[in-house]
């Protein structure tokens, strides 16, 4: 008997707390996040942190989506959860580096100006073409191989598929680029992080 489908939701303002809690969880031994924030002690706190802070730049909760399966949904802990940006709205706009630079340097301390250089790259190697572009997804660690993550990925690409918009997304974990490819993106180029992780940028056409 196949399985039921899995639910995905667009997050609110109220979901903060649970897309922190998660992504946090998720990114603890990310290579990009190991790099940014190596004292594996304070690590976990930090990512807190640092997603409290993407979910204040975001202009728009519900371009964040979360795979909720019932049982979770009970317990307020969503599975999985996918960070997106509308097309044209991949780049972090300058007023909201300048608003958040207080709490940026409370996150990051000494480590802000590695968090720049990674982002200034991130943003040169980024494509100019329209595209929907997925910053983050993650699914909380007991809860991987379920299916959750591909689910709030897919939820997504239904949309950009009807609308005939391509996705983009990087990743410096090279357990994902079997996944994504599976979801239908392909490799586009590398760039390297000095003294940090390799990236991999990736890219879907519609279908």
């Amino acid at each position: 008997m196949p399985r039921p489908p899995i639910p995905v939701r667009a997050a609110t303002h109220a979901d903060s707390p649970l897309v922190q809690r998660v992504l946090a969880r998720a990114f603890a031994d990310d290579p990009v996040m190991r790099h940014l924030f190596p004292d594996d002690a304070t690590r976990p706190e930090r990512l807190r942190r640092f997603f409290a802070l993407v979910a204040r730049a975001e202009s728009d909760p519900a371009d964040t989506l979360i795979a909720e399966p019932d049982e979770t949904a009970a317990t307020g802990d969503g599975a999985a959860v996918t960070v997106w940006r509308k097309p044209g709205a991949w780049r972090t706009p300058v007023a909201a580096m300048l608003r958040l630079a207080l709490p940026m340097l409370a996150t990051f301390g000494t480590g802000l100006p590695r968090a720049l250089r990674v982002q200034d790259l991130l943003e040169k190697h980024h494509p100019r073409e329209p595209h929907w572009y997925l910053e983050f997804a993650g699914c909380d660690p007991a809860r991987q191989g379920r299916g959750l993550g591909g689910a709030a990925i897919r939820a997504r690409l239904a949309e950009t598929d009807a609308a005939g918009i391509a996705t983009a997304l990087e990743t410096a974990n090279p357990v994902n680029l079997p996944i994504y490819t599976a979801l239908g993106f392909r490799e586009t180029g590398t760039f390297d992080v000095p003294g940090g992780p390799t990236f991999w940028t990736m890219w879907r056409d519609p279908i």
